[in-house]
């Protein structure tokens, strides 16, 4: 595993997650937020250690923290009294580390899961940390806050690509195109709504800078996503991995996750203040 994509990692097992479980506002997910450094320490040990069993054994205890955060997912489905747009973006969420951790732990071992090489498995990682998680509950927070036609679209056309792309892992490129046609589709509106935020009055000025900044790259890395994806299933020039990595991927990981759910932690508690004075 590179040392890129192996800081991106690190970024979304020890911050984007943490961050982004205490933006779901559950209180049933407070003891996995706690206890999830347990799990992503090793995690993000393992990362830098030569593939083997000592390696393996820290991503499993990742993985283990994944599926703990998994199993809330139906019983937090249970508990919902209607469906709605928002909570299949956050059910999402707590699923995809599972999946990221999945490859993660065939990656550290050195084996081929499904037949995937162990570059491709090392990039699945990320990729469900962010394209995943981060940009799954990214959609929902949005829709939770401007809950109309096109924050609907968000939240479901997000979770919808995000499963599609990995339907296309197993059933070829062009499967997988269309999962990034609907996923870029997704993120654009939440790219649309963010910006529209900014305009916004309320907000702060770092507050607005978090949320303009989150917008732009979000509106260009998908780009790059959707122009690999086409250059995949038509044999036209496109971006290598690495080159993705570097652009698409790490201006996700900072532009995009990062920024975004630091903007919507402090909307959170701007929120919180007023209701707290009114």
């Amino acid at each position: 595993m590179s040392v890129l994509v192996g800081s991106i990692v690190m970024l979304g097992m020890l911050v984007i997650v943490p961050l982004g479980l205490g933006l779901v506002q559950d209180p049933a997910l407070d003891r996995v937020r706690r206890l999830w450094p347990l799990f992503a320490v090793p995690g993000a040990v393992s990362l830098w250690l030569p593939r083997g069993d000592a390696a393996t054994a820290l991503a499993l205890c990742y993985a283990a923290g994944t599926l703990l955060l998994a199993s809330h997912a139906p019983r937090r489905l249970a508990r919902l009294r209607s469906a709605r747009p928002a909570e299949a973006a956050v059910l999402t969420a707590l699923v995809t580390p599972s999946v990221a951790a999945l490859a993660l732990v065939a990656e550290r071992f050195g084996h081929e899961l499904f037949g995937f090489e162990l570059g491709i498995l090392a990039l699945t990682v990320p990729h469900f940390h962010f394209a995943g998680f981060a940009a799954a509950l990214v959609a929902g927070l949005v829709c939770r806050a401007q809950d109309g036609p096109a924050g609907r679209f968000a939240a479901l056309s997000v979770p919808l690509g995000t499963l599609l792309v990995l339907v296309g892992y197993f059933t070829g490129e062009r499967t997988e195109l269309a999962g990034a046609v609907v996923l870029t589709a997704g993120m654009w509106t939440v790219a649309l709504l963010t910006w529209r935020t900014v305009r916004v009055a309320g907000p702060d000025r770092v507050t607005r800078l978090l949320l303009a900044v989150s917008a732009g790259v979000l509106a260009a890395t998908m780009v790059l996503a959707l122009s690999w994806a086409l250059g995949e299933a038509t044999g036209l020039p496109h971006p290598t991995l690495t080159w993705m990595a570097a652009t698409h991927g790490l201006g996700n990981a900072l532009g995009f996750a990062l920024c975004a759910l630091l903007a919507r932690r402090r909307l959170q508690d701007l929120t919180r203040t007023e209701g707290t004075t009114a």
